[in-house]
Formats: C-alpha cells, sequence, structure tokens
C-alpha cells in the first residue's frame, strides 16, 4: 500500500524514530499506526521518544578545521558516561565535520541535511543514535568561523579524543604571517579564552546591555559612599575600564603573564615577525553552558598553570 507522508509524520511525532524506519514499519504493518509503534518498538527504535523529553546537558563540544575555515558543534547527552562511548564520539566528529561543509550557518537547516554517516538527515541520525545507545541527545548548538588570509586555529580543554572535550574554541586570525606561527599564537590566545570566557571581541562589540548594567550598580555604589556627581562620573568610568578588563578578549590581561593585554600580545607578535595580524571572530562552547552545575576549583588558575607549563 501506498505510506502517506502525514502517516509518516504522525508516527514519527510518536516515536522519535527516524522517517525510513516509520514508513517501513508502516509498511509492515499495512499502515496501522498503533501496530507500527509496537513493530518499532520490538527493534528497538522507538526508544528515543520516551527518552527525548529527559535533559540532556553532559555530553561534548567537537572542533574541526580544514584550511582557512573551522568550526564547533556541541551535541549534549544525559551523563558524562555517554560522552566516551565510541558511537557518539563518531556522532560528534561527522556531525562537526559535516557542519563545516555546510553551506551555511544554519543549524536548524543543517539538521534537515543529509548525514555523511549514512545518508539520512542529522536529525534522524541523532534519533537513531538515541535508539542504540540508549540516552536523550541533542545538538544544541554549532558555529563556524573563516578567513580569507591567515589562520584558524581550535583548541579543546579537558579533551576524551582527538578535538573532543569539554570546552572548545576557534579563533581566527586574519594575517599574512606564516602559518606554523600563526598556529603557535592561535593555539596560546584560544587556551587564554578557554580560561577567561571573553564575553565580545572589542568593546563596541559588547553587548551594551551588559554595560549598562555595570553602570547602575557603580554608580548607586559612589552615591552611597557620598561622592559628588562629578567625582561618580570619573569613578564610574575607571571602573567601566576595569569591567572591560575582565569581559572583553582584546582589552584582557594574557593568562600566561598576567600584565600584557591580548591586544598587545597581537600586535607584539606581528612586529616580531614582520607582518601584520588581527583577531577577527572567536568561538568558545563550554559543554552544558546555561545550565546549572556544581562546579570545583578554579577553572582559569588551572588553564593559566598549563599554558605556563607548571
Amino acid at each position: 500500500m501506498t505510506i502517506s507522508a502525514s502517516l509518516v509524520k504522525e508516527l514519527r511525532d510518536k516515536t522519535g524514530a527516524g522517517m525510513m524506519d516509520c514508513k517501513k514499519a508502516l509498511a509492515e504493518t499495512n499502515g496501522d499506526v498503533e501496530a507500527a509503534v509496537d513493530w518499532l518498538r520490538t527493534k528497538g527504535l522507538a526508544a528515543a521518544a520516551k527518552k527525548a523529553g529527559r535533559v540532556a546537558a553532559d555530553g561534548l563540544v567537537a572542533t574541526h578545521v580544514d584550511g582557512k575555515s573551522g568550526a564547533v558543534v556541541e551535541l549534549n547527552s544525559e551523563t558524562d558516561f555517554v560522552a566516551k562511548n565510541d558511537k557518539f564520539q563518531n556522532l560528534a566528529t561527522s556531525l562537526v565535520r559535516d557542519y563545516l561543509a555546510f553551506n551555511n550557518n544554519d543549524i536548524e537547516a543543517f539538521k534537515a541535511s543529509k548525514s555523511s554517516l549514512s545518508g539520512k538527515t542529522v536529525t534522524e541520525e541523532v534519533s537513531e543514535h538515541i535508539a542504540v545507545i540508549g540516552e536523550n541527545m541533542t545538538l544544541r548548538r554549532a558555529n563556524k568561523l573563516q578567513v580569507s588570509n591567515g589562520a584558524v586555529v581550535s583548541y579543546v580543554h579537558n579533551s576524551v579524543a582527538p578535538a573532543l572535550g569539554k570546552i572548545g574554541v576557534l579563533v581566527a586570525i586574519e594575517s599574512d604571517i606564516a602559518s606554523d606561527k600563526l598556529q603557535v599564537l592561535g593555539k596560546q590566545i584560544a587556551m587564554h579564552i578557554a580560561a577567561s570566557k571573553p564575553e565580545s571581541l572589542t568593546t563596541a562589540e559588547l553587548d551594551q546591555s551588559l554595560v549598562e548594567r555595570e553602570k547602575a550598580v557603580f554608580v548607586e555604589q559612589a552615591r552611597a559612599s557620598g561622592k559628588p556627581d562629578n567625582v561618580i562620573e570619573k569613578m564610574v568610568g575607571g571602573r567601566i575600564a576595569k569591567f572591560y578588563e575582565q569581559v572583553v578578549l582584546l582589552e584582557q590581561m594574557f593568562v600566561m603573564d598576567g600584565k600584557t593585554k591580548i591586544s598587545q600580545v597581537v600586535e607584539d607578535f606581528a612586529k616580531e615577525n614582520g607582518g601584520s595580524a588581527q583577531i577577527v571572530a572567536f568561538e568558545r562552547f563550554a559543554l552544558g553552558e546555561g545550565v546549572e552545575k556544581q562546579e570545583t576549583g578554579s577553572f582559569a588558575d588551572e588553564v593559566a598553570s598549563m599554558v605556563a607549563g607548571r
């Protein structure tokens, strides 16, 4: 019998199974949706539907660089144990490679595109891995960077396999300096970003609502101390400059020495190598970012110690 698209969609909504599996199940059961649900259950393919409601805040961040472009994706699972599973790692690796090759930066369009693993859609591929591995999974976010001349450099912190870990960073550097030297600088900057969590590349790009919120706090603190308005204005200006040093990459102090601004590090690098260099973009994905988790120790201290070789 002919299986309509609406029946396939109905079964997919009920089970979370892949489109082709739904079509096959309906064919095997003569279009009976409930019977098809049971057929998928016997094959272990309907498990994804129940698992899909569970929180997936663990998993892996994956990076991939090819030539002058790079991509980073976050693939979530329910537990850290699954992140060590070869199938899950292979899925994360294939997704980041596919995303880099994808023709735009729209993750929803990417989810509807073909996976290199099987030729099914990315959404179907993830659903099938849910059924096989037994945990909910979510392709949460992805991004890619590109330069016209220079290098995109990646770094993964707490890696469990090559280019797979808990924090992934991309740095895009436009430069006419040799690639091998850019790789060294880029790796150092990327490790700094992993530790320092900048909000923006420049002060101009920083979310102005964050700046206004900080200003409001500083003004109230200064007024509480009884200072006159002209003094308050100068105090707030100084405090905002300090705020920029905390959250703007080019204004931050380099974790390797604690005293040189990132902007100066790049400028010195360019002079030393007789060329030009400019950080034009960066991306930092921390696994489960935005989900409340209990953290221990100082991550910044850990990375700073590592890059300093201590």
